[in-house]
């Protein structure tokens, strides 16, 4: 397991991290925001370091961006004794980790995560992928950090909406694990939250559930909550105008899957209605045609979770208990996202 620092001054206690590690050079991947917005925070203080800028959004988290920063590396005369830092989000912590690790058979990389979503999720588990013909994270590999420095310094560089997506994940990690933790984050104002404290609850939860499953065998699975109806959502709005954050995408997700807990696992209706409530209060409604049902459902076919033609859910039996590999048809998911459909009003 990485190593996870959570740190009150991220400069000083990154240069302090770098000067304990042996290493021949030192690469900076970030993306075009976090450049702007996030180095300036460590930039000075870092040792002699090259650096690597792409631009910003999940649509450039593929084959053809790793393949620039793969000749930026391969340019930069990288061994395998270079050490590699991603300073941004989740799509620049997938990507900068993905790339490092095929490097040369794999360099050692730093993740420096700078969304609360990123914080919250993407920090923990060494999963590393990009984006392949549509389909969110088809590529990719299980690959540590030697190390995952988290700040709440970056927080108030991000726009609203980046923030609120991230809260997503949080959510999640309530109704997978917690009931108590679900219940504290109703109670207050997600804007109003003691980030700090959120950031280290949610670690905790998700760090406790990858320990004792690091390559996705069983346990590992409830993290998917929301997931599988999420991405579909994702993936298809993926290069549209009406682009969804992946909280967005997840939020919608998390209101169809709880429906199936309801109808498949016995979650009791008070339960779903107060995730649905909770998440449409937070998120609003995602108005779409009824004609992209069809595309949406098969995007769920190619979740990485499925086996054969057998399509793998995680879902809940009750706000803070999360089961794995449940088997779900494509009319069920169908009648799911009819219920979200059926919220609207």
């Amino acid at each position: 397991m990485e190593s996870i620092i959570f740190s009150q001054s991220i400069a000083n206690d990154l240069v302090g991290f770098i000067s304990r590690q042996d290493f021949s050079q030192l690469g900076l991947i970030m993306d075009s925001n976090t450049q702007k917005f996030c180095y300036p925070l460590i930039g000075e203080k870092l040792p002699k370091h090259q650096q690597f800028a792409f631009d910003a959004g999940e649509v450039n988290k593929n084959l053809s961006t790793c393949s620039a920063i793969w000749q930026w590396m391969t340019d930069c005369g990288f061994d395998r004794k270079a050490l590699i830092i991603n300073l941004g989000g989740g799509v620049c912590g997938d990507m900068g980790g993905f790339c490092a690790s095929t490097y040369k058979r794999g360099v050692r990389f730093i993740n420096i995560p700078t969304t609360l979503l990123s914080q919250v999720d993407a920090s923990v588990g060494g999963k590393l992928g990009i984006d392949f013909n549509g389909f969110k994270n088809h590529i990719g590999v299980f690959t540590e950090p030697i190390a995952v420095l988290i700040s709440d310094e970056f927080l108030p560089t991000l726009p609203q909406e980046e923030l609120r997506s991230g809260y997503a994940e949080v959510i999640k990690h309530g109704l997978i694990q917690n009931a108590d933790y679900f219940s504290s984050l109703r109670s207050t104002d997600w804007e109003k939250q003691d980030w700090k404290s959120i950031i280290e609850k949610s670690v905790s939860i998700k760090k406790s559930v990858v320990e004792k499953d690091p390559k996705e065998a069983g346990l590992r699975k409830i993290l998917n909550f929301g997931h599988t109806i999420g991405h579909a959502f994702e993936s298809f709005y993926l290069d549209s105008e009406r682009h969804l954050l992946h909280g967005e995408a997840i939020a919608i997700g998390m209101i169809a899957e709880a429906f199936l807990s309801y109808k498949r696992m016995g979650m009791p209706e008070d339960d779903l209605n107060t995730i649905s409530q909770m998440l449409v209060k937070i998120y609003g409604h995602f108005d779409f045609p009824k004609e992209n049902i069809p595309a949406i459902i098969s995007l769920c076919a190619q979740d990485k979770k499925n086996e054969g033609a057998v399509i793998n859910f995680s879902l809940l039996k009750k706000i803070g208990s999360c089961e794995y590999n449940i088997h779900i048809n494509l009319a069920e998911i169908e009648e799911a996202i009819a219920y979200y459909i059926s919220l609207k009003n």
